[in-house]
């Protein structure tokens, strides 16, 4: 995050910053994208194509084209299974629904939407596709999430899943956002569509219960007769998100000893504390945006939170409030690969360039092998398919991790096992995840971490997505010791990341330019002290400048 905190920052979010719903509506279905634009064409990011009606970035004609491009992909590539759709809280989402039904029922795809008209988690999005399609090699199910994730009120998001129950690869995200493009310029001719109304009598279109056999799955992935035995007393916070009609099928289904939170549900979330720039936002694993949780932390052995569609997890603790989700991740690590006795002796850990050293050397501890990848999950999908990686996870709050019996669970983020491991941890153990991870850094060291944004303008940003190894030969040393190596690809599968990592021993910096907004983001850590840490923010952010410096000239 800045370092530009808002004066609103974790305070009740005041009716001045709250958007306008009836107006958000009415740009969904009236403004038209203009494909000249670049900000309004379809644009497949790491989780799908994000925008705002109310900038026209995120409209009917974007959902009804990119539904069309979904079902022209299906049938290119031999899918004709049930397709599993699910959609969050945000205000966009619902409309987006109906969308995509319109499309999806024309085309005559078995589409299956929730039994309720509720909403739907991200992670049990991938969790039908992958128990409907164990076992099966043909007639395979692929899914859909409408959900633009922690994201602020006024957006929307939509992301497809193939048949791996994982976020779509880079290969395949291109020629659906290319084919939704080209709809757009052709004012959408080629899109089938039937009337909403039409679509829900549709005989493709099927009402199922997505949360009896995902909450009845999850004693294969948590041990939740732990959690009841030893009575663990737990918060939940579901931030107005997806999962909100799932936790008390949960409680009662296990016995577990857990406390709802808020239930509320308000497509404004007039409820949430603003995050750090004063907006709106459902990250779990802001301190700001979590105030409420983090104030009710003494009554709880452990609570948690999830972000909107519930790929995300915040983890807090009584002796240590919100955690790190760097810290978690440590903690989550050290302890399943202790815990599970069914997993292979050959299962990795799978984390993105960006998180902590830490893990890495919790890796070491355990013995197991080390995978870095580039950011996005879609580089996990095949590790937890295979059961090659056992617990894959991201510096931003999300991660997932293999079945008791070393099968995949989810290919895509979980937040929902993961507030339910940090209980399992609690109950097996006795300690809380903070504790489990300050018995880690007692053996490993503590490290110093941090991530700053820093303002680019486009032009910025594509150079640091181009920088090569080659124009940092000059870099020699890194927070006073020798650097270690200058990376431009991942090590995991040596695919270039859009960025540079230099490392050294007790040390590192990484810089990516950002997706969405116009900044650049810092992440640094020191095993060293924050003194060393911030040595070695000043020298990333010198080699920055250099590398402007050195274009311009």
């Amino acid at each position: 995050m800045s370092n530009q905190i808002s004066p609103l920052a974790g305070k009740p979010a005041p009716d001045s910053i709250l958007v306008n719903i009836p107006r958000l509506m009415t740009a969904y279905f009236a403004g038209k994208p203009d494909p000249k634009i670049p900000t309004q064409r379809v644009s497949f990011g790491t989780s799908g194509h994000r925008g705002s009606s109310l900038s026209n970035s995120f409209n009917e004609h974007h959902i009804l084209a990119i539904s069309q491009a979904i079902c022209l992909y299906r049938a290119q590539a031999g899918i004709t299974g049930p397709l599993f759709i699910g959609i969050d809280t945000h205000a966009l989402s619902e409309a987006a629904l109906a969308s995509a039904l319109e499309v999806f029922a024309a085309n005559k795809v078995e589409v299956m939407i929730d039994q309720d008209g509720g909403y739907t988690p991200t992670p049990v999005i991938s969790h039908a596709i992958l128990t409907y399609n164990h076992g099966r090699k043909s007639g395979l199910a692929d899914g859909v999430v409408i959900t633009p994730s922690h994201n602020p009120p006024e957006d929307g998001g939509f992301k497809y899943n193939p048949p791996n129950g994982g976020p779509a690869d880079t290969d395949v995200t291109t020629w659906i956002q290319d084919k939704a493009n080209a709809f757009l310029e052709t004012k959408m001719e080629g899109v089938h569509r039937i009337a909403y109304a039409q679509a829900l009598k549709s005989p493709h279109v099927h009402k199922y219960d997505y949360i009896t056999p995902y909450v009845a799955d999850l004693e294969n992935v948590v041990d939740m007769a732990a959690i009841r035995d030893a009575g663990v007393k737990i918060g939940i916070d579901p931030l107005g998100g997806a999962a909100v009609h799932y936790w008390k099928p949960i409680i009662e289904r296990y016995g577990i000893n857990a406390t709802i939170v808020s239930e509320q549900v308000d497509p404004t979330f007039s409820f949430m504390t603003a995050d750090w720039d004063g907006k709106i936002r459902m990250d779990c694993s802001s301190p700001y945006a979590m105030a409420r949780l983090i104030d009710l932390r003494d009554k709880f052995d452990v609570a948690f939170a999830n972000d909107t569609d519930a790929d995300r997890h915040g983890i807090v603790t009584r002796t240590a409030g919100l955690m790190n989700p760097n810290h978690y991740l440590s903690a989550a690590i050290a302890y399943l690969f202790e815990h599970r006795a069914g997993w292979s002796r050959d299962a990795g850990v799978g984390i993105t360039l960006v998180s902590s050293a830490m893990i890495e050397r919790v890796a070491g501890m355990l013995g197991r092998k080390f995978v870095e990848m580039p950011v996005g999950f879609k580089w996990f999908v095949d590790g937890l398919n295979t059961g090659s990686l056992g617990f894959c996870g991201e510096e931003s709050a999300g991660a997932s991790f293999l079945r008791t019996d070393a099968g995949a669970w989810s290919t895509d983020k979980d937040g929902i096992i993961l507030g339910l491991l940090a209980a399992e941890i609690t109950a097996k153990t006795k300690l809380d995840p903070s504790q489990i991870y300050t018995q880690l850094t007692e053996k490993l060291g503590t490290p110093f971490y941090a991530r700053i944004d820093v303002a680019a303008d486009p032009e910025q940003k594509a150079l640091l997505k181009k920088v090569t190894a080659e124009q940092l030969a000059y870099l020699t040393e890194l927070g006073g010791q020798p650097v270690r190596a200058k990376l431009t690809k991942a090590p995991g599968n040596d695919v270039a990341f859009g960025g540079i990592k230099i490392t050294a021993k007790d040390g590192w910096f990484a810089v990516r330019p950002s997706g969405t907004e116009n900044v650049y983001k810092i992440y640094a850590e020191s095993f060293i002290s924050a003194d060393h840490l911030r040595q070695i923010q000043q020298e990333a952010q010198q080699v920055v400048s250099t590398l402007f410096e050195r274009a311009k000239a």
